[in-house]
């Protein structure tokens, strides 16, 4: 099952509960789900939903709405996981019956008949696969680029703006995920309502809880109002969870409650709130590796990633680099001044740049240069410093066209970076050498080497992954013979 969740940004490309590519690009499936009452005091109604779940219950929030009072307000959902048809009690009273068996979870086909309290319904569906086009635009939202890899991205951004699959965007810092949020928002139906942004890896871990789902008054010390959460803000438009892979793990299983019931329920408050959001989510942590080693939850990922997008770094669309600096430049141009523009050495100094902030860090070299231009033609000596190659940031998914200046050398300090990626940069780089002298030290035990990190193997495992360390050449490294040897 693992194997289906990206290990790395170009696996993750397309990769999605309802995206494929056959080799000619991407695929996205629609589904329809068919339900038709066949028995009991609502017979007759009949729901088809475009999209990948449906929630039948009393519930006025849901998709199949019951009149049943033998049935739950959220009795039971069914959901699209790799092409097939998921049945869920969702802790019903009364229980889930598929084709007269009772089930906590089973795979439908069509025609089976659910029974929820009094009630049989008839399981219709139907798909359709439809490929997504490259557009012609260079933009979408704000984010631009004219290579193939983006416009490959904005296709696939454009064909799922106007449904309500949630979406997983990857990518290293810097990319443009929360441009890629809001360009998804403001492109879709929920577009005049709210979009709500939750860092989750700026809250405090005590105060996270409270950010997402709000509390009641004296719920807690300091508590001296009621406040609603992100997703109550966020009914009806969108909510981002930014940096969901700094989500702790014990608030996990409540995140992944509200996005199932479609319910939040305060800290200190005795009922749940109905809440109606799309969900957003955005990374640039390996999740498949967080999965293997406990860290993130594996039916969370699924919840977040009906459909998941990778948003290339700009190492690898330094074609796009041109582009997007001329268009910060002429943003950045006062009214009524002459535009600036890029002198032919200052683009090419540009385009040879690891860029390992991506284009948060171009945006800040660019401000930077037009600060200090002394004429309307941006040259090289107004782009500042440049910065050697370095480590990927840490935790980021490993690309190969991203690493140390030699073997071991730190990474310089780059000014053009905010202070906490230039942290991360070094933290990377002290990471990567402890790892090598931790694995040499126990000549290859990782089970000795990780009891002595305080992490578990898997833990390990996935950092070794992550600085793309083989343990077959830190052993052969150790083993090599010095430069006074014979």
């Amino acid at each position: 099952m693992h194997s289906k969740i990206p290990q790395s940004l170009e696996d993750a490309r397309f990769l999605g509960t309802q995206v494929r590519d056959d080799g000619s690009g991407p695929l996205v499936v629609s589904h329809q789900l068919g339900l038709t009452v066949v028995e009991g005091a609502d017979r007759g109604i009949q729901v088809k939903l475009s999209g990948v779940r449906l929630a039948i219950g009393t519930a006025n929030s849901g998709d199949l709405v019951l009149s049943d009072q033998t049935v739950s307000r959220r009795h039971c959902e069914i959901l699209v996981r790799n092409e097939q048809y998921l049945l869920r009690d969702l802790g019903s009273t009364n229980g889930t019956l598929l084709n007269g068996t009772p089930v906590v979870e089973a795979y439908l086909t069509p025609g089976s008949v659910i029974q929820v309290g009094a009630t049989q319904v008839l399981f219709e569906p139907t798909k359709k696969w439809e490929r997504v086009a490259e557009p012609a635009s260079d933009r979408f939202g704000d984010m631009f680029g004219a290579s193939r890899p983006m416009r490959e991205v904005f296709g696939m951004l454009g064909r799922i703006a106007s449904t309500d699959l949630s979406c997983l965007i990857m990518g290293e810092t810097g990319t443009g995920k929360e441009l890629a949020a809001r360009a998804l928002h403001s492109h879709g139906s929920r577009a005049d309502k709210a979009f709500v942004v939750v860092d989750c890896g700026a809250m405090s871990a005590t105060l996270t809880e409270s950010e997402l789902f709000g509390h009641e008054k004296g719920a807690f010390t300091g508590a001296d109002r009621m406040r609603p959460g992100a997703f109550e803000l966020a009914d009806g438009g969108t909510i981002f969870l930014d940096e969901v892979g700094e989500l702790p793990i014990h608030l996990q299983p409540k995140l992944l409650r509200a996005l199932e019931r479609r319910e939040v329920k305060r800290l200190g408050a005795s009922r749940p709130v109905d809440v109606d959001v799309r969900v957003i989510a955005a990374t640039h942590r390996n999740l498949g590796g967080m999965i293997d080693s406990k860290d993130f939850r594996e039916d969370l990922y699924y919840r977040l990633a009906e459909v998941v997008i990778a948003l290339p770094p700009l190492r690898e669309r330094r074609e796009d680099i041109a582009l997007i600096a001329e268009r910060m430049l002429r943003s950045l141009t006062p009214t009524g001044k002459p535009a600036l523009s890029l002198s032919a050495e200052a683009i090419h100094e540009l385009k040879g740049r690891p860029w390992l902030g991506n284009v948060r860090e171009l945006r800040n070299t660019i401000k930077r240069a037009a600060a200090l231009a002394q004429s309307a033609s941006i040259d090289t000596h107004s782009l500042g410093a440049r910065q050697v190659r370095g480590s990927t940031l840490t935790g980021m998914l490993p690309s190969p066209a991203a690493s140390y200046a030699g073997d071991d050398a730190p990474p310089t300090l780059n000014e053009a970076l905010p202070i906490k990626e230039a942290r991360e940069l070094w933290v990377a780089h002290m990471e990567k050498a402890y790892l090598k002298q931790v694995i040499q030290r126990f000549s290859g035990d990782l089970d000795a080497a990780a009891a002595h990190a305080g992490v578990h193997r898997k833990s390990l495992e996935r950092l070794l992954r992550q600085h793309q360390l083989k343990l077959q050449d830190l052993l052969a490294e150790e083993d090599a013979p010095g430069l006074g040897d014979t």
